[in-house]
């Protein structure tokens, strides 16, 4: 009865949608409300090419969340994406406009976008909600272990008139790229799940053109591949080897894809990994794949920003630096590379001026005590405007190793770590190999717990 019932519900659906008219008369203008209230006080259009994107339009937007943009015959139809706060990066979503229209839309923190007015946008949502809900009815027979095999058909069935009558309705539209990319594999006839889920994913880009500008110019190849890399997985592989695995199938059916989209999708693939903490994934996508490339297309920030990340990876030996220590009143110049006492050592970067290490920085030193100076030394490097504040707020921690980082962001040391905020962690080995780069103090301390440590 539910399958049945799912399938009645997205003919219904599709039936109510196809009466819609697909052109309007246009008021050139974008129209917005957006909620909670306090959360929004600028929007900004950008038309998004497969180069770049380029500023339309900004406004403030009003106390009852709402703002209007009106759009002149200059605008010319294409992707644009809609930013609503910083950083631009994160808050954002991408849009139709095809100069036609007038675009109007509900947006929400927690439930996202709705498109109250715009037959392109709300053509893409229909398509997705109707697909959606035939998806669900395919997961929902395999997880009841259903026999009835003709249902299994009927569902199949269902899927390919959907996804043929919404390629129909959408004839002559922006829309019809996302709708025809999206299209899965639809089995003729009935198939068991292994076979099903294997075909899944032998088919998943078939119907991807990543040579489409219009899909350049948005936000969909980056997560169909990321789908991919993320989702599927094959039982019994270790997460590392599932990952490696689905980015060398990736690679793959990039090869005859043109080489900056290329290098895009493969520095989003690192980037992903890097912000997961999976490092030996990432690694692996900056040597065979992305350093490749980003020197192919003489990509000068890139190249330096991986290099970067190389030097710091696990596994690789920490950026050695020269500071002062004080010993019998005397100051004297050592090394990291030089100091042989420890097992382990743990290098802080920090600020006086920052609330986070002045939280974390005091628990760290508890921690600490706990250890001799021959298991755990600790260096702690200030990264500093000025040497006042920093001097007085060390004494604070006599058990730490202090080095002043002058120059806060622009220092050499901090540089050389790659570091971009505090606190940051790095722990060593006695060879000042990067055994771990906890994201913060939390991590830190689960890390030491899973390590053994002679007394």
């Amino acid at each position: 009865m539910c399958l049945n019932l799912k399938i009645e519900m997205i003919k219904k659906y599709l039936i109510i949608f196809i009466l819609l008219p697909i052109i309007t008369l246009a008021q050139h203008s974008v129209k917005g409300n957006f909620t909670p209230l306090e959360d929004y006080k600028m929007a900004i259009i950008y038309k998004v090419t497969p180069k770049d994107a380029v500023y339309v339009a900004h406004t403030n937007v009003n106390e009852n969340g709402s703002f209007e943009m009106v759009l002149d015959s200059t605008v010319s139809q294409g992707m644009y994406r809609m930013v609503y706060g910083v950083p631009q990066e994160e808050n954002n979503f991408d849009f139709i406009y095809n100069a036609k229209e007038d675009i109007v839309f509900d947006f929400n923190s927690e439930t996202g976008i709705e498109f109250k007015n715009s037959v392109e946008n709300q053509l893409i949502t229909s398509y997705t909600n109707s697909m959606g809900m035939v998806s669900q009815s395919i997961g929902m027979y395999f997880r009841q272990q259903l026999q009835d095999t003709t249902a299994l058909e009927t569902i199949f069935k269902t899927q390919l008139e959907t996804q043929n009558q919404f390629e129909k309705t959408a004839k002559g539209t922006i829309a019809l790229n996302f709708i025809k990319a999206n299209k899965p594999y639809i089995p003729g006839e009935y198939e068991d799940i292994k076979t099903y889920i294997n075909n899944l994913r032998i088919h998943y880009f078939d119907n991807v053109d990543f040579n489409s500008e219009i899909l350049q110019s948005s936000n969909f190849l980056v997560e169909r591949v990321l789908n991919f890399v993320f989702g599927m997985a094959n039982s019994g592989d270790e997460e590392d080897e599932i990952y490696i695995k689905n980015i060398d199938e990736v690679a793959a059916i990039l090869k005859p894809v043109n080489p900056i989209t290329k290098v895009y999708l493969f520095k989003v693939l690192w980037q992903q990994m890097v912000d997961a903490n999976v490092e030996t994934v990432a690694s692996y996508i900056v040597d065979k794949y992305l350093m490749k490339g980003a020197k192919a297309l003489k990509q000068k920030e890139l190249i330096i920003e991986l290099e970067s990340y190389k030097r710091i990876a696990l596994g690789s030996i920490a950026p050695d630096f020269v500071f002062e220590v004080e010993e019998k009143g005397a100051i004297t110049q050592t090394a990291l590379h030089k100091l042989d006492q420890a097992k382990q050592y743990v290098i802080v970067f920090w600020s006086s001026t920052c609330g986070h290490c002045l939280k974390e920085l005091p628990q760290l030193h508890e921690m600490m005590q706990v250890y001799t100076k021959d298991q755990i030394q600790v260096i702690a490097i200030g990264l500093e405007e000025e040497q006042m504040r920093w001097k007085s707020e060390t004494y604070n921690y006599p058990l730490f190793t202090h080095v002043l980082g002058l120059g806060k962001w622009d220092n050499k040391i901090g540089n050389s770590y790659n570091v971009k905020s505090t606190p940051a962690y790095f722990v060593l080995d006695k060879d000042k190999k990067i055994l771990a780069k906890p994201y913060d103090l939390q991590d830190f301390k689960v890390f030491m717990a899973e390590q053994y440590i002679e007394n």
